[in-house]
């Protein structure tokens, strides 16, 4: 049954990576990583093959401010900070790779936390 779930979110994580490949333009893909106890979030130029600004709710500066890193607030402020850095890094336009997931809960938390601080997706 795992497995049969595994094979699953990875597949509608490759079906999305594909549509998302067509349409980017060259723009850098916002990916986003989610766990049980964790989220992580990263700026990937897939042309370069290099990652350019990354947060997780597992970053020193991150976890003294949380209680846990498993909920909506902690993936906002993981999102702020993404922006941040990707900002600082000279990236604004982004796509948003939502992976395997639903775009809701955690995952919209982080978006709409980038979109605030800056990014454009």
């Amino acid at each position: 049954m795992a497995d049969q779930k595994k094979i699953k979110h990875q597949s509608r994580a490759k079906r999305t990576r594909s549509k998302l490949s067509r349409v980017a333009n060259g723009r850098p893909r916002l990916s986003v990583f989610r766990s049980a106890k964790n989220i992580a979030a990263q700026i990937i130029d897939d042309r370069a093959g290099k990652t350019l600004a990354s947060a997780s709710s597992l970053d020193e500066t991150l976890r003294k401010e949380l209680s846990k890193g498993s909920d909506k607030d902690a993936a906002a402020k993981v999102g702020k900070i993404l922006a941040e850095r990707a900002i600082k890094a000279g990236v604004q336009d982004v796509i948003f790779d939502r992976g395997g997931y639903m775009f809701h809960g955690r995952l919209k938390a982080l978006a709409d936390a980038a979109r605030e601080a800056g990014l454009k997706f």
